[in-house]
């Protein structure tokens, strides 16, 4: 499929570049059966401003955490409904971290995804990343991926602390960041409300159908190398 005018590509993680089942077979677990370790990592100011976040927010809830324990168990329940929920996600990527580092946890990426991202960069497109889940984590997922360190290829990061992913104002704020038109801007889901938002902006978008997908959009492609940059 062809996109013309296209001077930026921003894309989605988790079932675009990566499939759902690694965020959810790996990554998910993986955080769940180490979440106890964050009581020996308050001392660090990211954890701690999690950890007070995760209070206000469940406050506001009308749930009282009074120690640790209980914010852990609030953050493990927050993790097995699956909440976008900002601090979550930055602790979920702190963990990540030291799963990446050991070499336990290797970043899935679709086979043909690298190669596709080394011709949009010959071609002069630069490239973004657009995910709930944190910046630090994205950085971890392409960094330690399975076809090897894949971060020179990315310009800019995105995630939930810039807004909701079908959030249509989010989409404008994007493309102010970039200091790009929205019809400079191709974006990359499987979501269809997502795709729906950055289309409201005027964004150019197109919908991956992976295995497990519904083609649910009018432009769809089955992978990376069916996208097609005519500038």
């Amino acid at each position: 499929m062809n996109f013309s005018n296209v001077q930026f590509v921003l894309t989605d993680i988790e079932g675009t570049t990566t499939s759902v089942s690694f965020v959810y077979e790996v990554l998910f677990p993986y955080f769940r059966n180490n979440i106890h370790k964050l009581k020996d990592l308050t001392s660090l100011d990211e954890v701690k401003d999690a950890f007070q976040q995760t209070i206000e927010i469940s406050k506001a809830e009308g749930i009282t955490l009074s120690n640790d324990d209980e914010i852990i168990a609030q953050l493990l329940k927050w993790s097995l409904e699956d909440k976008k929920i900002t601090p979550l996600k930055t602790l979920q990527g702190i963990l990540w971290n030291e799963g990446y580092q050991s070499g336990e946890i290797k970043g899935h990426v679709y086979d043909e995804v690298a190669d596709q991202l080394l011709i949009w960069k010959q071609n002069n497109i630069q490239m973004g990343v657009f995910s709930s889940g944190s910046i630090a984590a994205q950085k971890l997922i392409f960094g330690y991926s399975v076809a090897g360190d894949l971060t020179p290829y990315f310009s800019a990061y995105f995630d939930t602390t810039t807004g909701g992913k079908r959030e249509i104002e989010t989409y404008s704020k994007i493309a102010t960041k970039l200091d790009l038109e929205p019809s400079q801007i191709l974006f990359l889901s499987d979501i269809v409300e997502e795709l729906e938002a950055a289309n409201e902006v005027g964004y150019q978008t197109v919908q991956l159908v992976r295995p497990g997908t519904d083609s649910k959009w009018e432009k769809t492609v089955a992978d990376f190398s069916e996208i097609v940059i005519i500038n």
